[in-house]
């Protein structure tokens, strides 16, 4: 069917579920065509293509590599923190992934084994995921900054045979050796797995050794690699992966992700959704492997299509600010994936280093991750003219987007700050917390009627943990997928994302979330990035505590801060005005680029702030920290 507006495609999608992904599942590779296209007989779970069989790295590989792409790119390996980058052909790719398969199925790894890799953004962690997905083998990738106590948490749920990492890796020039953290986890966990197979780099001399127990990854591939290796058939409703995500208990919930949905669901995703096509684009998504964008958009999808996609070891900034947009001259980059927090730093710098490269090839720049500032937004169109800037909004749980543009079907008029409508297969709606719809214009929760598209959690739910699963279905009335965010529907049926539920400020009986306060003191010239925190106060119940990092010219002064109270207070209203306005040169962040408001509220509050080791910069905090201690002494005046 030829689709002719994101309305028509999105609507027939809702009321025809099993017509319209029985035909998007044609796009791809099966072993056995599915003939039952959706099982919704047990409450809350969606199953897809149920009797379909199917191998994901086949998908990716095989019959690119054995195909018309066999010497066409297919990784782009950039890591400025080394000095080192490299090309794999799709064929090179296919026997490296084949050799490592080898290397696991020798070390006696089965079908439904789980392999933890916790490593750094390097060729080898790629090959990895997609040897274990080629035999079967569950992988479940932790970031490379997660502490040992986080590390620990994960093993001992996930209870793997193998764990993989590296000596070391590099951030911003500085050294993390990651294997003395993994043989604290290991010792902290009650589920230890046989061996653990290390890269070595050699950016760490001294690194730990356990004998019997750690094995080299160079000597496994010459002792026990194989050039070739069968894909496993794979049922479309076996488990692809384990990806861990923080839950409001502070306890990791492991998001399951099945096979064949969600290799229907990415195809489809980067057809309508990212408008790429083979022999023609190519994607740079700046995540992590250790988060779904990093899954989704750096391994599987690009790879599942026949597009080149770009993995890089580094930060926006380093060895300068200048290097992403090198990169993206270099290889002619069609599709940037990032986040607004690093358009946010990068914003601090000259325009002129952006407009100096030749980016003509650059067609869409997509964001998510958190909501994307009107300032922010209007900073990166002023310097990519021509470039489309769409934000849109999805989660670990979904697997791929949730609510966005779609150029690949109909690109619609952007309105800044909205991600805008809901993208095929699904049907939002806000509501209060009894499950009612709001009016156009009023706050609610964002919920989605079932059932879930394909390649999302809706499919097999939470590893060992039904019950969790359940609390995004039983929180209203209706039987709606909560996704805990707050959000605002237009006239136009446009979504406004206001941030987490668990993000909200409750000032003076108004509900703020975050977002609202933060746009505003955005609008202010000098400010380059905030986040505002509610912290409890004696008299009012809660005041908000704005933090700053100015613009590269500008300097803190009083004047500023009194400006950007006023900001708050026309944009937002007088309840809102922050209480103080701290200026900062640096935010407390997870190295994912999220910032973490916990840290900011338990600092002030004397309260335990838990475990900080996935601070990007530790120095932020102590700056943090001096700047309450005088703002404490500024509140009892």
């Amino acid at each position: 069917m030829n689709y002719k507006s994101h309305d028509e495609i999105v609507n027939f999608s809702r009321s025809n579920p099993t017509e319209f992904w029985a035909k998007e599942a044609e796009d791809v590779f099966w072993y056995k065509k599915p003939s039952i296209i959706l099982d919704d007989s047990v409450k809350n779970y969606y199953k897809w293509f149920v009797d379909g069989k199917t191998n994901l790295c086949y998908n990716a590989l095989d019959r690119h590599a054995l195909g018309s792409k066999r010497g066409t790119a297919a990784l782009i390996w950039e890591s400025p923190e080394t000095g080192n980058s490299r090309v794999f052909t799709y064929y090179e790719l296919y026997k490296k992934v084949n050799q490592f398969a080898g290397v696991l199925k020798n070390l006696g790894v089965v079908k439904g084994d789980r392999i933890i890799i916790y490593m750094p953004l390097v060729p080898e962690a790629v090959i990895a995921m997609l040897a274990c997905v080629r035999i079967g083998a569950i992988h479940s990738v932790v970031f490379a900054g997660f502490s040992e106590d986080s590390l620990s948490d994960r093993i001992n749920d996930a209870t793997p045979k193998l764990l993989l990492t590296a000596d070391a890796c590099s951030r911003n020039g500085k050294i993390i050796k990651l294997k003395g953290i993994v043989d604290n986890s290991i010792d902290k966990s009650i589920n230890k797995p046989d061996h653990v197979i290390v890269l070595n780099r050699k950016l760490d001399p001294d690194l730990p050794w356990n004998e019997g127990r750690d094995i080299d990854w160079n000597e496994l591939l010459k002792t026990k690699g194989e050039h070739y290796v069968e894909p496993e058939i794979m049922n479309s409703t076996d488990v692809s992966y384990i990806l861990y995500t923080s839950g409001t208990t502070g306890k990791p919930k492991g998001i399951l992700r099945d096979t064949g949905g969600y290799l229907v669901g990415l195809n489809a995703s980067m057809k309508y959704i990212y408008d790429l096509q083979p022999d023609r684009d190519v994607i740079f998504s700046t995540s992590d492997i250790g988060w779904i964008v990093g899954h989704s958009y750096i391994v599987y999808a690009p790879l599942i299509i026949g597009i080149p996609t770009i993995m890089f070891e580094g930060t926006p900034i380093y060895p300068d600010e200048g290097i992403w947009w090198r990169i993206m001259e270099k290889y002619g980059v069609t599709l940037l994936w990032t986040a607004p927090t690093a358009l946010r730093i990068l914003k601090k710098y000259p325009s002129e280093i952006v407009k100096e490269r030749d980016l003509t090839s650059l067609k869409y720049v997509f964001l998510a991750g958190e909501p994307l500032d009107i300032p922010t937004y209007d900073w990166i169109k002023d310097i990519l003219k021509d470039c489309t800037i769409i934000d849109h909004f999805w989660q670990t749980e979904s697997g791929w987007p949730m609510i966005s543009n779609m150029p690949g079907v109909e690109q619609l008029k952007i309105k800044p700050g909205s991600p805008t409508k809901s993208v095929i297969g699904y049907d939002f709606l806000v509501v209060d917390e009894d499950g009612n719809e709001m009016p156009p214009g009023e706050k609610g929760i964002l919920v989605a009627k079932p059932p879930l598209p394909p390649g999302t959690i809706g499919s097999l739910g939470i590893y060992k943990n039904p019950e969790r699963y359940n609390q995004y279905w039983n929180t209203m009335p209706g039987n709606l997928f909560n996704t805990y965010d707050y959000a605002i529907l237009d006239e136009d049926k446009y979504f406004w994302i206001l941030g987490r539920a668990d993000e909200v400020i409750k000032i003076a009986a108004h509900r703020l979330g975050t977002r609202e306060l933060e746009e505003a003191v955005s609008s202010h010239p000098a400010v380059a990035e905030t986040t505002c925190v509610g912290v409890d106060d004696a008299i009012k119940g809660t005041v908000v505590i704005t933090f700053v990092v100015l613009k590269q010219g500008y300097e803190s002064s009083e004047t500023i801060k009194e400006e950007i109270k006023q900001k708050v207070a026309t944009m937002v209203g007088v309840f809102a005005v922050p209480k103080a306005v701290e200026i900062v040169n640096l935010l407390p962040k997870t190295r994912s680029g999220k910032i973490m408001r916990r840290v900011l509220k338990g600092i002030y509050e004397d309260k335990e702030i838990g475990d900080l080791s996935t601070i990007e910069d530790g120095a932020s905090i102590e700056e943090v920290t001096e700047a309450i201690k005088l703002m404490k002494l500024e509140l009892k005046k």
